[in-house]
């Protein structure tokens, strides 16, 4: 089995798009295949001690879901489902999709509510992320001036979306016990 499991959540797939970005830059020792959170167990979870969790933030702020007006279940229902996991020893990385200019008072508010059950469950987050080089006002998703995880806005700077991501995952390698 992978040592690292990443899940993610999507709307129009970007979020899966993102995820498999992050996989073609491991092979299938370190990283398994990306699932869609809609499609796992607690127990898909639990398995890995090292973990990726991708969401964008729909309208006001909220997780992926029906009651968002997505057409299949996302995040929001998988929640509860995520709160029956002991996060206690694991580390988690989180990415959030949002857009900045559309939505500037909600930016990816969502990537909060995944990083306080992981946290709340005895996870620790690591991949924290600079504000700078975005436009909001602002973010549930900021603790201590940095976002909780990595953002990308694919609708007003998909051209740095690579960039980013290539760096935030230096950033973690060492939390994920990865090469350099």
């Amino acid at each position: 089995m992978a040592r690292i499991g990443i899940f993610f959540g999507t709307t129009s797939g970007n979020t899966r798009k993102v995820a498999k970005m992050i996989k073609k830059k491991f092979d299938d020792e370190t990283m398994a295949k990306p699932l869609n959170v809609n499609r796992v167990s607690a127990d898909d979870i639990a398995g890995y001690d090292y973990l990726i969790f991708g969401t964008p933030t729909m309208g006001s702020g909220q997780l992926p879901g029906l009651s968002a007006d997505c057409e299949e279940e996302s995040w929001e229902e998988f929640m509860p489902t995520l709160e029956e996991v002991d996060f206690s020893g694991k580390t988690v990385a989180l990415y959030g999709l949002g857009d900045q200019v559309g939505y500037p008072d909600e930016f990816v508010d969502a990537l909060m509510e995944i990083h306080d059950v992981v946290t709340d469950r005895g996870g620790r987050v690591v991949g924290s992320w600079p504000t700078e080089g975005y436009t909001f006002n602002s973010s549930q998703a900021v603790v201590d001036g940095a976002f909780v995880g990595l953002v990308l806005d694919q609708d007003n700077q998909s051209d740095q979306t690579e960039a980013r991501l290539e760096q935030w995952l230096k950033q973690i390698a060492p939390d994920f016990d990865l090469p350099v």
